[in-house]
């Protein structure tokens, strides 16, 4: 059993049925609450549909490959531990695992016992490290938002309340203080979903956002054209 307060829940993406299934039936018997899916499509869409706290992906699949399930998986969660099972050995692929956002590399063949071992020092490490993603208060100039309370509040006692979605949002671009975010970042994280009624939403609670903040900060949302918005505190 693992030691965390809570159950890790697994989502495992691996094309050999054989591998997969018996891989399922370890971790499962170790505590794990583990669900397999063949391809990284399919397991993108669960991770987006599901709560898991653990990636365990393939390199080598078909649809979509564990290199770019990682990518896709980081821009919606960068928390969450990604270990990567491989046949390929070159350092080229063990480096690029680590840019996509690989927490370790594991490869083929291996013992149980080192993917246990493997899996309890990831969770070790990441149990410790900074979880920015729920950070619950920001600064916007004198400003301060305030995600628990869903509220703006300035020195001068002025306080405006967001909606859910707004908070949502400003939380987005309050991570990314003067980065510009991609359109379908935002999309992803906010709607967990990229699509032409999502984008037209998005474009109105951005409109709704700007207008919130000019009454309380001088912190703005500006267009990247092309590309999407940056928040400029």
């Amino acid at each position: 059993m693992n030691n965390m307060d809570t159950p890790v829940s697994i989502l495992l993406a691996e094309d050999d049925p054989n591998l997969g299934a018996f891989l399922r039936t370890y971790l499962t018997n170790k505590g794990y609450k583990t669900h397999l899916f063949r391809d990284g499509k399919s397991a993108y869409e669960a991770f987006m549909q599901g709560e898991y706290n653990f990636l365990i992906t393939d390199i080598m699949m078909p649809v979509k490959d564990g290199f770019s399930l990682a990518k896709d998986v980081r821009r919606v969660d960068s928390d969450i531990p990604i270990l990567f099972l491989t046949a390929k050995t070159l350092e080229t692929d063990r480096l690029k695992g680590f840019q996509m956002g690989g927490d370790d590399y594991l490869t083929k063949p291996f013992s149980m016992d080192e993917l246990l071992f493997r899996i309890r020092a990831i969770l070790r490490r990441t149990m410790d490290r900074p979880k920015t993603s729920h950070q619950l208060r920001f600064q916007l100039g004198d400003a301060i938002f305030d995600v628990g309370t869903q509220r703006i509040t300035n020195p001068d006692g002025r306080t405006v309340e967001l909606t859910g979605r707004e908070t949502d949002l400003l939380k987005v671009f309050c991570m990314n203080e003067n980065a510009v975010v991609n359109r379908k970042d935002i999309l992803v994280n906010v709607w967990k979903m990229d699509n032409y009624f999502n984008a037209r939403s998005m474009d109105v609670y951005i409109t709704k956002l700007r207008k919130v903040l000019k009454q309380v900060c001088d912190a703005e949302i500006v267009n990247v054209h092309g590309v999407g918005f940056k928040l400029v505190v």
